[in-house]
């Protein structure tokens, strides 16, 4: 308990977009006219996991400028996020009594977003580690 305590009071951000995606994952969502925008849906997944991802990148190389963990950097900024996408989608197929579906294309946009997120961040991380030099 002690550990996830520490992990939110040095990641306010990044744990803030993800209970944002938690309540967007779970709320019902109104009808607009943006529905009818051919795979709007899965252009938002991207949105919300390439920013959130962002932020987990962005604050991770605040904190820790010198050197970084590239596996838990990994763990923390791609796979959590991948699980946790995944796990999103299979509570919507099953435990929503169909106000939400899981939808594979869902679970893909989100990886999508998720793999943009850390590309970006590789890059950032490469071109500060020259500069710092």
């Amino acid at each position: 308990m002690q550990y996830l305590y520490q992990l939110i009071r040095k990641n306010p951000f990044s744990t803030a977009f993800i209970v944002i995606i938690w309540y967007l994952s779970f709320f019902t969502p109104p009808h607009t006219k943006l529905s009818s925008i051919s795979f709007f849906d899965k252009w938002a997944h991207i949105a919300m996991y390439t920013g959130t991802c962002s932020v987990i990148w962005i604050e991770y190389l605040t904190r820790h400028k010198e050197r970084i963990n590239r596996k838990r950097l990994f763990i923390m900024a791609w796979l959590a996020p991948v699980i946790m996408s995944g796990a999103i989608e299979l509570l919507q197929e099953y435990c929503t009594n169909g106000r939400r579906s899981g939808d594979w294309l869902d679970f893909a946009a989100n990886i999508a977003g998720v793999t943009i997120a850390a590309v970006f961040g590789w890059i950032v991380h490469i071109n500060r580690t020259k500069y710092l030099k």
